[in-house]
């Protein structure tokens, strides 16, 4: 799923016959999953960011953070993760380049990974990210194309990071505002992981450049369904809303919007600057899992228990009724 229509071209290409490749790109989903035998498969993935935030250090966390999300929203494992560097050489000291890394190593250990190399290029502008290999069992694969009618949504993190890293830069969020933010975006998806892997999870994504909307279309394609999401029960960053109500965007949202447009429906009356919410691109976002709603409530007690207190259901999976995959009540 792309904007540059990335999907229609890699669905143009020659189709893989390899059995053992259990998620490749025709999903769009998190990463792609390889079996190596009856119990273990592989969890690969490739991300990187420009900075949002002018701390090397704090930037090299980010950016780990939001490349190991993709591991475990697939259910897996981290195990080793390569350097992917973009550094203008000429332009910035070699403290930034070692802040960067630094940043990402605690990130890597604290996900129970290792740093094993990577690689740098001559860029313009400082870029930072991770490709990581994991490990998960080839039968307890979270995608996001498992979605089932009657199932409960359940979301792990706020959103509202992408509006309100703009917003900062004009001034307008109040610095709680903006630690509570980056306190969101540095903490890994490990924990809420772990405590889902206790439950029937039927597909799982995590919430990011494409916003709320763009990765549950891609569920709610994925899984030939429509989610419903309740508007007041999605939780949103401190000021997010409000930056929107004042006129802030991001370079992303038109691009985002335009991908769900044709396929979402407000059942409220919503200002266009409330339904940009569900558009805002993240980084390393929140998990977002459907599950039998009879487990919903004890998995966000559960993950309430660990210290995810902002955990809540959000919504419901129904049928697919031919003409809307989202709907916002």
């Amino acid at each position: 799923m792309s904007p540059v229509g990335l999907g229609e071209l890699l669905a143009g290409l020659p189709k893989n016959e390899d059995p053992n490749l259990l998620v490749g790109f025709a999903t769009s989903d998190d990463a792609a999953v390889y079996r190596l035998d009856g119990e273990t498969a592989l969890v690969m993935t490739a991300d990187i960011i420009t900075p949002p935030v002018d701390d090397p250090h704090l930037f090299g966390q980010i950016a780990a953070a939001n490349a190991l999300s993709d591991v475990f929203a697939m259910g897996g494992k981290p195990l080793a993760c390569l350097n992917l560097i973009g550094f203008p050489a000429g332009k910035l000291d070699q403290e930034v380049l070692h802040g960067m890394v630094a940043g990402a190593l605690t990130k890597v250990t604290e996900a129970g990974a290792v740093l094993a190399g990577g690689h740098t290029t001559e860029d313009e502008e400082p870029k930072f990210g991770l490709s990581v290999t994991g490990l998960v069992h080839p039968d307890k694969v979270w995608t996001n194309a498992g979605a089932r009618a009657g199932d409960a949504l359940v979301m792990t993190k706020p959103i509202g990071s992408g509006v309100l890293f703009n917003a900062n830069l004009k001034g307008w969020v109040s610095d709680a505002a903006m630690a509570a933010c980056i306190d969101w975006i540095t903490t890994l998806n490990k924990t809420g992981a772990e405590v889902m892997k206790d439950f029937e999870i039927h597909a799982a994504t995590d919430v990011t450049g494409f916003g709320l909307a763009g990765h549950g279309l891609e569920m709610a394609e994925g899984s030939g369904a429509t989610l419903r999401f309740d508007v007041d029960a999605v939780p949103l960053m401190d000021e997010a809303l409000a930056m929107y109500e004042r006129g802030m965007t991001t370079g992303v949202n038109d691009v985002n919007r335009q991908l769900v447009e044709a396929k979402w429906h407000f059942e409220r009356q919503l200002p266009a600057w409330h339904e940009e919410i569900f558009v805002d691109p993240q980084t390393s976002g929140a998990l977002l899992g459907a599950l039998p709603a009879e487990q919903a409530d004890d998995l966000v007690a559960a993950l309430h228990e660990a210290g995810i207190f902002i955990a809540c259901r959000v919504g419901t999976v129904e049928p697919y009724d031919g003409r809307h995959r989202l709907i916002f009540a």
